[in-house]
């Protein structure tokens, strides 16, 4: 039976620990960390519940009580718009949830342990040597002592640990200048008529159109708060939680919403997140979601692209054992891309103000807004949206034509 060894116990490491799993291999799951622990990325999108729903997991999820999410809101200088995604364009599950990551994460990873997955927590990958045709790793256990493991291939799912990438000198610059996100969870105590539990609400800085806010409702009535912009932004501040009170006050409607909130929890910052490598995978190793590529938490698309690698990876990696032949460029890197690369498009579009013109306008036609949902659900790898297919050409006519008007 063919060994696999996953590096991380994250959605995408539990997920495709599960697959594999399910398919007949033996997998473990090396974690740093002991579950639950704190981690952002809690909108989650529609199109993670398909992966959800591949691994088995489906139920445990649902019976968590995790708050439902239909959509998006946004707001930006008093004007609103909202994104229903049951209304998308694409096939597929329309609505998902809002989730505590410490406790969505370790519920997956229990669920990974009950279907027959090992998971060795607190052990820490050091060094890995893939040349000669296995791959070795020698692994820190919790007490201290240093174990050498063996596999026949190994899926580096540490996120933004990036194992793999920093051990075998694979990271690239992203390309995205250096931003810093300051965030937390706070007792919101929202009491606003038009605040809806069911969306995440996404607000722009009114002075500041580059510098934005996600403000994502849970279940228990708390809420995760959190603000982006370029590093330097923050420079004026001398500590963390004074910058985002100050910063939440400073948008009429944010005000408003949490006029009642209380500050209770820590505020944590992250600081250059975005991130790069130089290939995906290699000899008898791939990398999942964040341990390959970030973008931007701006659309929540962290989650569904670590989810979307994990599925691809299992089914790619069961027909190499089966003896079929795997090409790893066009079968998983290049797709996997495909839809990072719509991600992109936008991403970049919303920080210079393009998107926000798009989503903004007076004048939404519902078979084009029902195409950007879509992309907003998760489904950036639907090569039936026009959006998706030609996504920088598409968007560009859509920027001309909203402007003009």
């Amino acid at each position: 039976m063919q060994h696999i060894i996953v590096i991380g116990a994250g959605p995408s490491g539990s997920v495709a620990g599960a697959l594999l799993n399910n398919l007949g291999y033996r997998v473990t799951i090396l974690e740093r960390q002991l579950f639950p622990r704190f981690s952002i990325g809690e909108s989650l999108l529609p199109q993670c519940m398909e992966f959800i729903e591949q691994a088995g997991m489906m139920d445990a999820v649902k019976k968590a009580g995790f708050q439902f999410k239909n959509g998006a809101y946004f707001v930006r200088n008093g004007k609103h718009t909202s994104f229903n995604f049951e209304e998308k364009f694409s096939l597929g599950m329309g609505t998902t949830f809002q989730v505590q990551r410490a406790r969505f994460d370790h519920i997956l990873a229990q669920e990974a342990v009950r279907m027959g997955v090992e998971i060795r927590w607190q052990t820490e990958v050091t060094a890995v040597d893939f040349d000669d045709g296995k791959a070795k790793l020698k692994v820190r256990e919790a007490n201290g002592e240093i174990i050498d493991y063996e596999a026949d291939f190994v899926l580096d799912a540490s996120g933004f640990g990036r194992i793999l990438p920093r051990l075998l000198d694979l990271e690239s610059p992203s390309g995205f200048p250096v931003r810093k996100a300051l965030f937390g969870h706070i007792e919101d105590r929202i009491e606003h008529p038009k605040f809806d539990r069911n969306k995440i609400l996404i607000t722009v800085h009114p002075k500041h159109k580059d510098v934005w806010f996600w403000l994502i409702p849970f279940s228990n009535g708390r809420s995760s708060i959190g603000v982006v912009a370029e590093a330097e932004f923050f420079n004026r501040w001398d500590d963390e939680k004074t910058a985002l009170q100050a910063l939440v006050n400073e948008d009429d409607n944010l005000r408003d919403v949490l006029n009642q909130a209380v500050f209770d929890d820590p505020i944590n910052s992250i600081t250059g997140y975005a991130a790069n490598v130089k290939s995906l995978y290699g000899n008898n190793f791939a990398l999942l979601g964040n341990a390959g590529e970030f973008l931007d938490p701006v659309f929540s698309s962290g989650v569904t692209i670590a989810m979307k690698s994990a599925s691809l990876a299992a089914g790619l990696l069961h027909r190499q054992f089966q003896g079929e032949h795997a090409d790893w460029k066009t079968e998983y890197a290049i797709p996997l891309q495909r839809g990072v690369n719509t991600f992109r498009v936008f991403v970049d579009a919303w920080y210079d103000g393009r998107f926000q013109d798009v989503i903004f306008h007076p004048k939404q036609r519902p078979e084009i807004k029902a195409m950007i949902c879509s992309i907003l659900a998760g489904y950036a790898w639907d090569e039936a949206n026009p959006y998706v297919k030609n996504a920088r050409s598409r968007l560009e006519t859509l920027v001309e034509l909203c402007r003009s008007s």
